[in-house]
């Protein structure tokens, strides 16, 4: 009797929940297009940049499965790929909605909800809807992605799909508007071309504070976790390079000029931050190190990003080389403060967004005016925007990380960090030899 009536409730409750979707599909028609021709040209290289960052995905993978230890390559692994098919998910859901939406200067409303009001002749300035919508996917996709590298060796799997989709939606989300979805930074006239404040610092930040709620590795500082395959971080590397081209000049929407001012300033800075981390190396450790390379290509791309379409390539350089100083010195902080950021996520990408935004401020004198082009005013807004959304991170992800930590927990049981997250938590290894 009571299965009997369990299920015709269940059967009512379904029936209600598609009455519902099926409401917001046919009773709202589609948004009329925007003022605006589409221009394939645009298009095609949108679509092009949008393919380009979703590869950083894969890259992002290799780059931190081989820095882990090999038992667990492929629990790293799957923390880049598990976000492409959740948070990807969760971007059409509701994420483009509460990001770029009208709403209020904190967050966007549910008017785009599962891209309901979105047709195939939308418009947004010279792409549709739909490209635009899918570019700005990939930057949700890949930023929660690059807190896992502080967490890694040690955080539970179903802990991490819940904190990258709350993390989405409390702070990914309300930060995108704030800079690019016309909330309260944007219309201070702050300047961010491709994602210094929302993705880099956010990451960052975010990573210094869950690594104080998960905790230490087993064993760190006193022993030494090795990388297991730096030829991987390498080829991860080359194609986190490689993707953000897409990235950085995919960000101008264009085909034109400031997309190819992006993507020489994004070329200009990354070998600048390598060069730079590498003679870093050589003066202090005495050998330039594959893995010191890579981690200053990822240096200088990520600073570079916030200014990328606002500098000349002689500014880039700048950025760049100030970029492998900063953080070369900035990962040796986990030492100091005793914190326990595995892959050197707060010290590349957090340190890195703080330079890169305040640079941008500093050098920007293309199609707006920093301060070496008279506007000192313009370093003030991205310092505010530095320190807003660096505690604004910290914060709210201390509150999710601790939730997580008190109800489901963070992190694996000691045997299971001893054993390898592969086998404990996937049922398998990344190599059978």
């Amino acid at each position: 009797m009571a299965l009997r009536l369990w299920k015709t409730a269940f059967l009512r409750s379904s029936m209600m929940v598609l009455t519902i979707l099926s409401f917001f599909m046919w009773a709202h028609p589609a948004l009329a297009a925007q003022a605006g021709v589409v221009s394939p040209a645009d298009t095609a290289w949108v679509l092009v940049s949008a393919a380009l960052v979703m590869l950083m995905l894969p890259g992002l993978a290799l780059f931190y499965g081989g820095m882990v230890q090999r038992k667990n390559v492929l629990s790293s692994l799957m923390h880049s790929f598990v976000a492409l098919g959740v948070l990807g998910l969760l971007w059409i859901f509701v994420g483009y909605s509460l990001s770029f939406t009208k709403g209020n200067w904190f967050i966007g409303d549910l008017s785009q909800f599962m891209l309901f009001r979105t047709n195939i002749n939308s418009v947004h300035g010279t792409i549709p809807t739909y490209a635009f919508m899918m570019f700005q996917g990939m930057f949700a996709i890949i930023t929660p992605a690059l807190i896992s590298g502080a967490v890694a060796e040690r955080m539970d799997f179903k802990s991490y799909l819940a904190f990258v989709i709350l993390w989405s939606l409390l702070v990914y989300y309300p930060l995108t508007h704030w800079v690019w979805g016309g909330g309260w930074f944007q219309a201070a006239g702050g300047l961010d071309f491709a994602g210094g404040l929302v993705v880099h610092l956010s990451a960052g930040a975010s990573a210094l504070a869950i690594t104080y709620i998960i905790g230490k590795r087993s064993g760190f500082p006193h022993e030494m976790f090795v990388p297991h395959n730096l030829t991987m971080t390498l080829l991860g590397a080359g194609l986190l390079w490689f993707g953000w081209f897409g990235f950085n000049a995919g960000s101008a929407l264009a085909a034109n000029a400031t997309a190819a001012l992006a993507f020489t300033a994004t070329m200009t800075a990354g070998a600048a931050g390598a060069c730079s981390w590498m003679v870093m190396e050589w003066l202090i450790v005495k050998k330039p190190s594959a893995l010191g390379f890579a981690s200053g290509i990822v240096a200088g791309l990520g600073a570079v990003t916030p200014a990328s379409g606002f500098i000349t390539p002689g500014y880039a350089m700048i950025i760049g080389i100030v970029s492998g100083v900063i953080c070369f010195f900035g990962v040796r902080m986990k030492f100091k403060l005793h914190y326990d950021d595995a892959l050197d996520v707060v010290g590349v990408h957090g340190l890195g967004g703080v330079w890169g935004t305040l640079a941008t401020g500093l050098f920007a004198t293309v199609g707006a005016a920093g301060l070496i082009a008279g506007n000192p005013k313009q370093l003030q807004i991205q310092a505010i925007g530095v320190v807003a959304v660096g505690l604004y991170c910290i914060i709210v992800t201390c509150l999710i990380a601790q939730v997580l930590k008190v109800t489901i927990g963070v992190r694996v049981a000691e045997e299971e960090e001893f054993s390898g997250l592969d086998e404990q938590l996937h049922g398998e290894v990344g190599y059978s030899i």
